[in-house]
């Protein structure tokens, strides 16, 4: 049976990007420093597996300021942060409150706007999906509404050895949930720990 899962990377503090996030510092300042580990030599190649697990999904759900930096009307040249052909490689459905058309990409992304909420989101990418898994990508405020609703199965945290002191913070507003740890992971700069998400205990 497909899952909603989530990857997400975080400091030790509770922070998935730095503070002031710009079209210049798409993470915040510092956030950068939490993603060393997809990309440093010796540290890409220990993480290959799992970086490749990120992006193993039927669909992806993420929040409008996950794919451009800014509020309002849309500036209808940007196609997000990544190129031509984005990692994804499936649907991407983004929450908004400004329609767009969709955004079709190289490599099998299409990026679909939608304006109607986080469970209408994820009604359309179970769809797309065709049986597999669905990802909820980002960001913190993204994440943080799926498990407010109790509409992920599985979160992975990918924690780095940072403090960046404030920012984008994860499980904010949530409530009491239950996390079981089922996996756990570490390389120099990560360590990758799967939790099984559900109600609070009785």
């Amino acid at each position: 049976m497909s899952k909603v899962t989530c990857d997400i990377t975080v400091s030790v503090d509770g922070c998935v990007a730095g503070p002031n996030q710009s079209l210049d510092t798409p993470l915040g300042e510092g956030g950068e420093r939490l993603h060393r580990w997809m990309f440093e030599e010796g540290e890409a190649e220990a993480n290959a597996d799992v970086v490749k697990g990120i992006v193993d999904a039927g669909a992806f759900i993420m929040g409008r300021n996950m794919f451009a930096s800014g509020r309002g009307e849309w500036d209808l040249t940007w196609r997000g942060w990544w190129g031509d052909e984005p990692p994804y490689h499936a649907p991407v459905f983004v929450l908004t409150h400004y329609p767009r058309d969709p955004v079709p990409m190289e490599g099998g992304t299409t990026f679909d706007f939608v304006t109607d909420g986080i469970e209408a989101a994820l009604s359309q990418a179970r769809d797309a999906a065709g049986g597999r898994n669905v990802a909820v990508a980002g960001g913190a405020q993204t994440v943080n509404q799926y498990l407010a609703a109790g509409l992920i199965d599985e979160l992975r945290l990918h924690i780095a050895p940072i403090v960046l002191g404030a920012g984008e913070r994860l499980f904010t507003g949530v409530g009491d949930l239950a996390l079981e740890p089922t996996s756990v992971a570490r390389t120099e700069l990560v360590t990758h720990v799967t939790y099984r998400v559900g109600p609070p205990p009785d």
